[in-house]
């Protein structure tokens, strides 16, 4: 790639970037698996044809499926969902018959490190976090609780894995929701940010979360806890900007 003017990036080595006056190119490497995307076809036919004679590569045409990520194309744009992925993470947890609920997580609920009856299957809980975590790819409506299940990887309760299977009822009743990008969008670049206060019980930190659109679409978000005791909701919202 580098030979060919791509430029690899240095947040990610598997991706190379090429930007010319008129054109933007992208290549995303995964194993054996190559996906190209940009404005240039000319581009894509000459970069194609390099990779052609040097690894005698099979075109599979526009993007489908890459790496659990589900595409679909229409005139209106292209949404991401991860179906497959969802279904057989509640069918390995044997919830494909179980009722569906609402919402992601119940907000009565403030998880925290209490007294309650330990859950013993650490590994299974593990697992299951590192499988939410691929699952907020294109979901960012599980962010929130995964960050907050997340914390609990060492000294788990009965309380947290109830939790953690709330949020596969939730996936039950929505398995194909994803992310749109539309088309047709202005290029204009919007961030949205909120924050508790102290909302961690143990250890009085707010959380933060945040999103960033370019047009109507949503391009990245994240949901954290702060690193320091804010003494007001004022102060935790400043520090989150």
């Amino acid at each position: 790639m580098l030979a060919n003017n791509y430029t690899q990036a240095s947040s990610d080595h598997s991706l190379f970037i090429k930007k010319t006056t008129t054109s933007f190119t992208v290549i995303l490497v995964y194993v054996d698996d190559v996906v190209l995307a940009g404005n240039s076809l000319t581009e894509f036919t000459t970069i194609k044809s390099i990779l052609h004679d040097k690894f005698k590569i099979k075109d599979l045409g526009l993007l489908k499926y890459f790496l659990g990520l589900e595409v679909a194309h229409s005139s209106k744009g292209i949404s991401l969902c991860q179906r497959k992925y969802c279904l057989d993470l509640i069918d390995d947890l044997d919830l494909l018959g179980a009722k569906p609920v609402s919402t992601p997580s119940d907000p009565t609920v403030k998880l925290h490190h209490d007294s309650s009856a330990p859950y013993l299957d650490i590994p299974s809980y593990r697992r299951l976090m590192g499988r939410l975590l691929h699952l907020n790819t294109t979901r960012p409506d599980i962010t929130f609780i995964t960050q907050q299940l997340s914390q609990f990887l060492t000294n788990l309760s009965q309380v947290h894995y109830n939790v953690g299977m709330r949020v596969l009822k939730y996936l039950k009743s929505c398995p194909g929701s994803g992310i749109f990008f539309p088309r047709y969008s202005n290029i204009h670049l919007q961030g949205f940010s909120d924050a508790d206060w102290a909302g961690c019980k143990d250890t009085r930190r707010s959380i933060s979360g945040k999103c960033f659109f370019i047009g109507k679409s949503l391009i990245s978000w994240r949901t954290k806890k702060q690193l320091t005791v804010s003494r007001s909701s004022s102060e935790a919202e400043y520090i989150e900007h």
